[in-house]
């Protein structure tokens, strides 16, 4: 095991499809109410969860590159065999972000690992402590998981979200350069073009 976790399980309602409990933080602020729930995605959430991914999208310059429909979301994250999984992120009960994650697995630590694949809140709601709400909810599912890893990607360009994760503890792995296939590429090479 990699991490140990305590926590009144009677208080925390249990996931079982990621060995996790999800729960609600109270963030002491001034003003309005901000309560911070963190939940498992549902098949209802899928509308939603395609608009933050266009809402992403349009941050990282990459709006053309959303191919992905409601019909995809809930197919992917929900349906039978899905690998991916997400959660929904809300102040007050209002949807203000999601993240998305899988399992993987490295050889070196002879484990699996967390690898999030999108992390976003939106913007008049970031400083306010959803996104380390959000991050520190899945440390916890790769705790209850034994996994010896989190990881993930971040553009290079975008200095807030490095600076923020530098100041959770998170390093970058500069010497790894990433490699895609994809679209037709992807295809001709799994045909022996």
């Amino acid at each position: 095991m990699f991490c140990h976790i305590e926590q009144d399980n009677a208080l925390l309602p249990y996931d079982e499809r990621f060995n996790a409990f999800y729960y609600g933080v109270f963030l002491p602020r001034q003003g309005p109410s901000m309560t911070i729930e963190i939940r498992p995605a549902t098949p209802s959430d899928a509308p939603q969860i395609l608009a933050f991914i266009t809402e992403l999208a349009d941050f990282e310059k990459a709006r053309h590159e959303v191919i992905a429909s409601v019909a995809d979301i809930e197919r992917s994250l929900f349906g039978e065999g899905a690998t991916a999984h997400g959660l929904i992120c809300l102040r007050d009960g209002l949807p203000i972000g999601f993240a998305v994650f899988f399992f993987s697995y490295s050889t070196w630590l002879g484990s699996n690992c967390l690898y999030l694949e999108d992390l976003y809140i939106t913007p008049e709601q970031r400083g306010g402590g959803a996104g380390k709400t959000l991050l520190r909810q899945l440390a916890k599912i790769a705790c209850a998981n034994d996994c010896g890893r989190f990881e993930w990607s971040v553009l290079d360009w975008n200095t807030p979200a490095i600076e923020f994760y530098k100041s959770l503890g998170a390093q970058p792995q500069e010497e790894w350069v990433l490699y895609r296939m994809d679209g037709k590429v992807l295809r001709e090479f799994a045909e022996g073009q």
